[in-house]
């Protein structure tokens, strides 16, 4: 079975984010960047079905500059096959419509059986990726899945998702893309021999052109969305400490929730 996966490099969960003075981006300098949590969510269990089958290809895809190679290093090192590296200054700025558009033209040219993202990207909690390439790709799609089971003759898959107050289980033809949730499985670490593998592992390289594609359908010229401008939260208020014996304090806090916070 070949399976594909899509992963993006973001910024490490515990970095502080600073918003640039004129509101652009945030600033990068220093940042650490990781493979999107749910992406490993992803890789992992295309990891596992291959490992269960015996037999398999799993090739990972992404969309960056030319750091996000990193991200592809680590996902070989945990055990994928192929890399594919979709880098060029035309890519850059893009939606989540330039950015489902550029990764389903390069996924056409790929064999494959089943296409696994994560379920969002944690820098800009979208989550349109996925569902925006399966229909580019016609294909079926289930999200925010937390079991995956491929059936015998690898032609169906029945998987659940969480939904308010209970879990649905759907049956979906194959090819399909799939977006994974937390709780699908627990991502590994890559091995010693993995890293050192992964330096002989293939990746390879597209640009707009290589992929059929003109500068202007793709990054921010083929966006839909465009960012006008990025602002921190505002800063929240000093707390309050109230002193006295207990009673004193109720009658402080109620004092305060009746006249200040205007909640009762």
């Amino acid at each position: 079975m070949k399976i594909i996966v899509c992963l993006k490099q973001v910024p490490d969960t515990a970095a502080t984010i600073k918003v640039k003075p004129d509101g652009s981006g945030v600033e990068t300098e220093g940042i650490t960047y990781v493979i999107n949590p749910y992406d490993e969510f992803a890789l992992e269990e295309a990891l596992r079905i291959k490992e269960r089958l015996g037999e398999g290809e799993v090739t990972v895809i992404t969309l960056g500059p030319p750091k996000a190679k990193e991200a592809l290093r680590t996902a070989l090192a945990m055990g994928a096959d192929k890399g594919v590296h979709l880098s060029d200054p035309a890519f850059e700025g893009g939606d989540s419509y330039a950015t489902a558009k550029a990764l389903a033209r390069a996924i056409q040219g790929l064999p494959y059986d089943l296409i696994l993202c994560g379920k969002q990207a944690v820098d800009d909690d979208a989550a349109q990726v996925g569902p925006a390439m399966a229909e580019l790709l016609g294909l079926p799609q289930a999200c925010v899945i937390t079991k995956l089971e491929i059936d015998a003759n690898r032609k169906k898959a029945v998987v659940h998702r969480q939904i308010e107050g209970a879990s649905e289980i759907m049956e979906v033809s194959l090819p399909a893309v799939f977006t994974a949730q937390k709780g699908l499985n627990e991502p590994r670490y890559p091995s010693l021999k993995g890293i050192m593998g992964a330096k002989k592992k293939e990746i390879a390289e597209h640009n707009p052109s290589s992929l059929g594609l003109s500068p202007e359908e793709v990054g921010l010229a083929g966006s839909k969305v465009k960012i006008l401008k990025l602002s921190p939260p505002p800063s929240r208020a000093t707390g309050k400490i109230l002193e006295g014996e207990p009673r004193e304090q109720a009658s402080q806090l109620v004092k305060l929730l009746r006249e200040e916070a205007k909640i009762i």
